[in-house]
């Protein structure tokens, strides 16, 4: 760790690897160990036989008349649930393999096969996604940009070098740049993501709230499940990148800034037209919830991080030829309504010029 390499599995398996004889994994010599991988490798027969079965009835069922199905339509409906049966017996039959946990600990599971994405799925669930639930809440991002939002895909957040935990102050020289993302899926196949990054705090004096900006627009991204890597700053200008990164920020005095990077998935086969949501997007008053609607596309997946005015915002805002720079916001004092009421007790009786000494 020194060395800036990642020890690989947990603590008590390297423990066990140093106390060992370098022995390949499944030929350690315990009779016990070796007995249960004895159950486990029978069961796993078991379920491969269900998984011909099933592999049978799906040709079967291909192949026959829509007719005798009950239509086109309630034949897709059993296939797509054989289809699911299927994908259930796949991470069944390897859910106990030994040397399946061991690759996956290790970081070597190829996330193209069911039961690696089952369990990165079920890691991420026990502790990263409650995070973004929680942050989700605590920065009211529900419902300030959107009225509903389950994340079902894994997030990552990064700006050069630094990785940004949800909802992570960054400094503004570091987020002066375009973010990388990290977006996991956990279904099988390629499919096209829009990004979205919008800050929800921008000041708005004259009617006393805040209004939204839009600091990054781009459609027709691939991914899936072995391609997660996203770099905002590759966007293809042509057909993908709507509008390109602003530099978020915070004027001196406001409060600070949610800049929430959202992921949403388009529908199989939905192309978005770059060129013609150019002419209808803008970035001030920028409504997620009208881009998510018009365009039917369904959020995913959340980046989170927070930006206040630092030493360096005065310079980005500069370079990058944002107005504002030289503003600070100050709170309106308000009077109190309540009448001022006159002097009692002991201010009553010392109220003359003779006590002035008195006074504060």
């Amino acid at each position: 760790m020194r060395q800036g390499i990642m020890p690989i599995g947990s603590r008590r398996r390297r423990a066990a690897l140093k106390t060992s004889a370098n022995i390949p994994f499944e030929q350690l010599p315990y009779q016990c160990f070796q007995e249960a991988r004895k159950v486990l490798q029978a069961d796993r027969e078991e379920k491969l036989e269900m998984i011909a079965k099933e592999r049978l009835r799906l040709k079967n069922l291909e192949a026959q008349d829509a007719s005798v199905s009950g239509g086109e339509k309630q034949k897709q409906t059993r296939i797509e649930s054989i289809k699911r049966y299927l994908e259930y017996l796949k991470i069944q039959a390897d859910i106990n393999d030994p040397l399946i946990k061991k690759r996956f600990e290790d970081g070597e599971g190829d996330m193209n096969k069911p039961i690696y994405r089952y369990l990165a799925d079920r890691k991420w669930r026990e502790y990263q996604r409650k995070i973004i639930v929680q942050r989700l809440e605590q920065f009211s991002i529900v419902p300030d940009l959107l009225p509903h939002f389950e994340p079902t895909a894994e997030v990552r957040l990064a700006f050069q070098a630094r990785n940004v935990q949800p909802g992570d102050y960054v400094d503004s020289r570091v987020s002066e740049f375009p973010a990388r993302l990290k977006v996991q899926v956990f279904d099988k196949g390629e499919r096209l993501v829009s990004v979205v990054v919008v800050d929800a705090d921008v000041p708005n004096v004259e009617n006393d709230h805040f209004n939204t900006r839009c600091h990054y627009l781009a459609a027709n991204i691939p991914i899936s499940p072995v391609q997660d890597s996203l770099p905002l700053s590759r966007a293809n200008p042509e057909s993908q990148l709507i509008l390109p990164w602003l530099p978020p920020f915070a004027q001196k005095g406001s409060p600070y800034h949610r800049y929430s990077i959202f992921v949403l998935e388009q529908k199989p086969g939905q192309v978005l037209d770059v060129a013609a949501l150019k002419e209808l997007y803008q970035r001030d008053r920028f409504n997620l919830r009208g881009f998510k609607d018009r365009h039917d596309v369904q959020p995913i997946g959340l980046g989170l991080f927070r930006s206040e005015w630092d030493e360096g915002t005065k310079g980005v805002m500069q370079r990058a030829g944002i107005e504002g720079w030289d503003m600070e916001f100050k709170r309106t004092r308000i009077p109190a309504l309540k009448p001022k009421q006159k002097a009692r007790g002991w201010e009553a009786r010392h109220a003359s010029d003779k006590y002035k000494s008195l006074r504060r």
